[in-house]
């Protein structure tokens, strides 16, 4: 395990989030103030984000009800976003307006290209640490989520959960694990990564060993985890399982003391927006406070906008020990993870 790696990771954020409480003072930018009238009449975004389906509807509700101005939500895992996206502009189509993917390193891929436009806000600058926003205003992250263990507490003990990424390895959890694919999900893309980067391959290929069962979406693990289908999940996001455990399911969580997974999860207008006044808008709604809020509270996610409350009960971020988010390290390694991982687990 590189434990310098874990404790660098957690060091950072916490370091991030506590001298960043007080929000800093605008710099010399020129800030961009979107023109409400302007995307009124353009009167449609267009919206592909890899989120639950649940969470980016209740964005685009919220927002049609404030402006009036339709969201066309667009959802799909990370990596279908990110193919969607490229074929679209290799055809010259230019089609959607805002993009949110949890895969974190194509926002360089899209930002190396030019495909990406900058939009300064006063509200970003004011309350995200420089490590979750571009320094050239092309994106930021809109929303961040961990991939811990989790388990069904009607299939198992609360006290016979696995507590470890090591435990999961036991003869005992063979076949009753249930994982996301990173060749589908840019939020599991990312959590391999954090664990190869971990534990290396060795242990991906034991993991691989215990038949596990796979399903695509970061979102899919915790809901077949509430169906009872499996037992244990060993590569899902939290944000659903906080979800699920408010509408009464009995799912449990544990956040192993090696570390566990964080995956930021950024926001972008495109360069050539075809509604640009309306993405502008919806942008800055996504990062105003109260959007942010609402992906805590009804959402389940994590926000790194400095000032804001997880409901009670939660586990503080600053309590949890974090892999380190490296999205230039996934974007380096993303092809040879994919086919790793195809030989290990299957595709």
């Amino acid at each position: 395990m590189n434990s310098r790696l874990i404790r660098t990771g957690y060091t950072a954020l916490a370091v991030l989030l506590v001298l960043a409480v007080t929000p800093r003072g605008a710099a010399s930018t020129t800030f961009v103030t979107p023109d409400v009238a302007k995307a009124k009449a353009e009167g449609t975004v267009v919206f592909y984000t890899s989120v639950d389906l649940s969470v980016a509807q209740r964005v685009a509700h919220d927002f049609e009800a404030k402006y009036g101005i339709k969201v066309q939500v667009e959802r799909t895992g990370s990596e279908r976003v990110f193919q969607r996206i490229a074929q679209e502009y290799g055809s010259n189509l230019h089609v959607v307006d805002v993009v949110n993917s949890s895969d974190a390193a194509n926002f360089l891929v899209w930002k190396q290209s030019g495909w990406l436009a900058s939009v300064p806000l006063e509200e970003i600058e004011r309350y995200w640490p420089p490590a979750y926003r571009d320094r050239d205003a092309d994106f930021a992250t809109w929303r961040a989520t961990l991939s811990p263990i989790a388990y069904n507490a009607s299939l198992v003990k609360p006290a016979d959960a696995p507590k470890n990424w090591a435990a999961l390895l036991q003869p005992q959890w063979k076949g009753k694990i249930v994982k996301a694919h990173p060749a589908y999900s840019g939020s599991e893309m990312t959590a391999d990564y954090e664990l190869i980067q971990a534990f290396g391959w060795g242990y991906m290929q034991k993991l691989a060993a215990q038949n596990i069962m796979q399903v695509q979406s970061s979102t899919e693990p915790p809901k077949v985890l509430s169906r009872g289908e499996q037992p244990v999940m060993a590569g899902g996001n939290e944000y659903v399982v906080f979800q699920l455990q408010q509408q009464g399911s009995p799912l449990g969580l544990v956040y192993p003391p090696e570390g566990t997974p964080f995956e930021t999860s950024p926001a972008a207008v495109m360069k050539d927006a075809p509604h640009p006044n309306a993405a502008r808008l919806f942008y800055a709604y996504l990062f105003s406070k109260e959007s942010q809020q609402m992906l805590i509270d009804f959402g389940g996610l994590r926000s790194v906008r400095v000032g804001m409350k997880e409901p009670p009960g939660r586990v503080p971020i600053s309590r949890i020990r974090l892999f380190r988010d490296d999205p230039s390290g996934v974007l380096k390694q993303s092809d040879e993870i994919k086919v790793k991982y195809a030989q290990y687990f299957g595709t």
